[in-house]
């Protein structure tokens, strides 16, 4: 390969940047998706915003190029799932994948379980089980308890904002959940069961919104490998700056552009609160850079560039 060459698809690698919203299948690890972005696209940097268990499916968002260094912003967004809860049964792991420990008969109306439901709304903390990927001391939780070691989690405090009963027929429900970024449905269907004494495991899961991404906006693996194989994959590839759509939106001229990117101020045309983050973008609509409301000078400072 000559020099020119190489620096021709270094600088095509280095100006590809945005978001992938993929449906992610049953039985791949997020791991695994994201290899396959790697080799389809030809680019490293790549990287997804959320990890999906190998059984549950839906909404992965994965950031390519420059767009990767937005993953501690994406990642702690809201989700949405849709999961399939089981009563009557518990296992080890929380879900089908573990040996069960306890069965008891289901005797739960519709009433009783849509009413008991709401009291996991609002914000409390949560242990994360024990069959997890939460480090302990630098190993995986999950590798620990494999071992047979004993495995103490710390809770962590965790939002839902809504539960919402789709189906009940007993002794499984379908069951629409939105929570903070960190929530262990696994938990969630075990602490469900504890409630009505019963016990429940958690059979299906299914991510449909992570941030602003949902599954209207999800290509399938297979019809994104397609368009790899054609190199047709770019129009799948979503601006990196909608990936932020919900952030306060600071719009560039021309010439502020190259004063961001050069990690200067540039005077905000409202005032706002004081240290309010925003997103700035080119009057194209491109990502390029994260900035800080100065309330004492009325000024938007760079604090992340992108494209420099």
């Amino acid at each position: 390969m000559s020099d020119k060459q190489y620096n021709d698809r270094s600088n095509i690698a280095n100006s590809v940047s945005g978001v992938l919203v993929i449906d992610k299948p049953l039985g791949m690890t997020s791991h695994d998706v994201v290899q396959k972005v790697r080799a389809g696209t030809r680019l490293r940097r790549a990287g997804h915003t959320g990890t999906l268990d190998p059984r549950a499916s839906g909404v992965l968002v994965v950031l390519i190029g420059p767009a990767v260094r937005l993953s501690e912003y994406v990642s702690t967004s809201d989700k949405r799932y849709q999961a399939v809860i089981r009563f009557g049964v518990t296992t080890n792991t929380f879900d089908t994948e573990g040996e069960i420990t306890s069965r008891a008969p289901v005797d739960i109306s519709h009433e009783e379980l849509e009413k008991t439901l709401q009291t996991f709304v609002g914000e409390f903390e949560q242990t994360p089980p024990i069959y997890s990927a939460v480090k302990v001391g630098g190993r995986k939780a999950y590798d620990l308890a494999r071992e047979g070691e004993s495995v103490e989690l710390e809770p962590r405090l965790i939002t839902v904002h809504s539960i919402e009963l789709l189906d009940w027929d007993p002794p499984e429900a379908v069951v629409d959940i939105q929570c903070s970024s960190g929530t262990y449905i696994r938990s969630l269907a075990a602490d469900l069961g504890e409630k009505f004494g019963c016990g429940a495991t958690l059979v299906g899961l299914r991510r449909t919104r992570n941030g602003q991404f949902g599954l209207r906006d999800a290509v399938s693996l297979n019809k994104l490998q397609e368009a790899f194989a054609t190199g047709e994959w770019y129009k799948y590839l979503i601006p990196a700056a909608e990936a932020l759509s919900d952030w306060y939106t600071v719009t560039l001229s021309y010439e502020q552009v190259d004063e961001v990117r050069h990690g200067h101020r540039v005077s905000a045309p409202e005032v706002v609160e004081a240290g309010k983050w925003g997103r700035a973008v080119s009057e194209e609509g491109e990502l390029v850079a994260l900035v800080e409301y100065d309330a004492e000078t009325n000024e938007w400072q760079p604090r992340k560039v992108f494209f420099s």
